[in-house]
């Protein structure tokens, strides 16, 4: 006589949607394909636009020209094409971002769901660390550390940026563990004996990927601001061409002053607003995109 082995009841993970479903979910919803599309613009301006558009060049004989055809978006004070500039100073603000966002999820997810399946002393030490790192005024730290550390690496900066991220995701991670470690799966996994990093990156995280897919990109949109302002306040080097650099230089130079050269600060200004714009739009259609339930009405 054999003995049935104790089979694990079927976990409530969200299937990654398939391309015919994505399709259908974002015919129902329309801002999402937008900003989809917004977002892949701006990432493909980021890869290949530089390896397109040459290099600004200073040209003292075009400087400060209005938008035209030579120039889509006019020139600057030392003659430069502004919209070269927005192309080629797209990669290490979008680079930036997306590497703090994968960063700060990584970090927020990792800690706040051993924390919450663990508990104990290890769950006071992250909610501890968390309460320490949200206590120190972000500018304070970020000036102290810039006289220390040379933030001219894009890996530095996003490390520096995930340190200060991390904790309010951490925390609302945490509470959704708590929830989901009550379900029927989660206690069949632990009466089975499958081990920690399983039940946690098999079975609890799994239901949560609309909910990190959203965080990474509302944390992508912090690091954008929080760059911009660390190169406007000057605690970054500005070596290499950026949309920061160039908001900084337009107003070192006065150009919002001057109706010829208002371009200079509104493009990267109107680049960032877009791209920030394109993340938020797609951020709200991904619970649509995820959720089978919603799909299923399609």
């Amino acid at each position: 006589m054999t003995t049935a082995t104790p089979s694990l009841p079927q976990s409530r993970r969200l299937p990654w949607p398939r391309l015919g479903s994505l399709w259908r979910a974002f015919r129902r919803s329309p801002s999402g394909a937008i900003g989809l599309f917004g977002v892949t613009f701006f990432l493909l301006m980021a890869l290949i636009g530089p390896l397109i558009v040459p290099v600004p060049r200073v040209n003292v004989q075009a400087r400060s020209q209005p938008p035209s055809f030579a120039h889509i978006l006019g020139t600057d004070n030392q003659g430069k094409d502004i919209a070269a500039q927005i192309v080629h100073g797209s990669r290490p603000v979008i680079t930036v971002a997306v590497l703090t966002g994968l960063i700060t999820t990584a970090i927020a997810i990792t800690l706040g769901a051993l924390a919450a399946f663990l508990g104990g002393l290890f769950d006071r030490l992250v909610n501890s660390a968390a309460n320490f790192v949200l206590t120190i005024p972000y500018l304070v730290a970020m000036t102290v550390l810039a006289s220390f550390i040379r933030l001219n690496s894009p890996i530095t900066q996003a490390l520096i940026l995930s340190l200060w991220s991390w904790p309010v995701l951490m925390r609302t991670v945490r509470a959704q563990v708590l929830s989901l470690r009550e379900r029927e799966y989660v206690e069949a996994a632990v009466a089975l004996n499958l081990g920690t990093p399983h039940i946690i990156f098999r079975e609890i995280l799994p239901n949560m990927a609309s909910y990190i897919a959203i965080s990474m990109i509302l944390a992508m949109t912090s690091a954008i601001y929080a760059q911009i302002a660390l190169i406007t306040l000057g605690l970054v080097p500005l070596s290499d061409l950026n949309w920061g650099k160039m908001i900084f230089s337009a107003r070192t130079t006065g150009a919002i002053y001057l109706s010829e050269t208002v371009w200079f600060i509104l493009s990267p200004v109107l680049a960032i607003a877009l791209f920030q714009w394109s993340l938020v739009t797609l951020a709200r259609s991904i619970e649509d995109i995820f959720n089978p339930r919603l799909r299923s009405g399609a």
